[in-house]
């Protein structure tokens, strides 16, 4: 790991707790392998990172290591009974400085019952409030692929979005839906809302589509695109069927160094405020 940066010195923190939802709406495009890796990679060089999953798949709690029983206590105890988020957040076995807060199969009935309950879009931004962010350096929230009341949820709680965008065509084609959506947000609920960062996903340097579509979305975004190209992994895949991100299954592959490099490339942004 020294030799793909682990050994380094740590890097910048933010001045204060960044809140980073990480969302499309589109499944399948690396919301959660993005979440998980990039929290990991910030934890391991001196940040101190909260992984909050809002997908009722709890992918990101399994690549963590969370235990996800039926009587567990989870994200939706905190949005729909109440519960203090310091209560349910759990730390990371075998990463210092990086927390969960899992999610079940129960977040799947919680957008019904947030409906009724006052509030309803900003019960995640009144749990973070309660808590003390001055100890935690990022906050990174896994949203489900919709764009319904759980999503709706993160925006309103976060200042800024990341989103993650598959080098296909089709991942195009909902980009125009989420980003509408980010404006409503902005208008009536969050006006500090903020596309930060973008992500170029699952990217095949032998075909010629992905050339072209990380092309279209740097000529569109500009500045909000990451420089690093996160390329298709086996790795990648395989690291959460054994509780881990592949920053510790494999820190050597292909699909480790890139999320450690874009993590890099997040918190120095931080510093310089390109993307913010």
């Amino acid at each position: 790991m020294s030799v793909r940066g682990h050994g380094e010195e740590d890097w910048p923190r933010p001045r204060s707790c960044r809140v980073i939802s990480v969302a499309n709406q589109k499944g399948g495009v690396g919301k959660t392998t993005t979440t998980v890796n990039i929290a990991v990679s910030l934890a391991m060089h001196g940040n101190r990172v909260l992984v909050v999953d809002l997908d009722p798949q709890g992918n990101a709690s399994t690549a963590l290591g969370m235990e996800r029983g039926g009587n567990s206590r989870s994200i939706y105890h905190c949005l729909v009974e109440d519960e203090e988020l310091r209560d349910l957040a759990q730390p990371v076995p075998g990463i210092d400085g990086l927390w969960c807060v899992p999610a079940t199969i129960d977040l799947a009935g919680a957008e019904i019952e947030l409906v009724s309950l006052v509030a309803r879009e900003s019960r995640l931004k009144r749990a973070f409030a309660a808590y003390d962010t001055d100890e935690l350096d990022y906050i990174l929230i896994d949203c489900p692929p919709s764009l319904g009341l759980l999503t709706v949820n993160a925006m309103v709680a976060c200042q800024e979005v990341l989103i993650p965008i598959q080098c296909e065509y089709y991942a195009l084609e909902g980009l125009g839906q989420l980003l509408r959506n980010v404006d409503l947000v902005k208008s009536h609920l969050n006006p500090a809302l903020a596309i930060s960062t973008i992500v170029l996903t699952m990217y095949d340097g032998r075909t010629r589509l992905a050339s072209q579509v990380a092309d279209e979305v740097r000529q569109h975004f500009g500045d909000l695109v990451l420089k690093t190209l996160v390329p298709r992994s086996v790795r990648v895949s395989e690291a959460p069927s054994y509780g881990q991100s592949v920053m510790t299954y494999d820190p050597g592959s292909t699909g480790a160094v890139a999320y450690m490099e874009a993590s890099r490339e997040i918190a120095y942004r931080a510093e310089t405020g390109t993307g913010l």
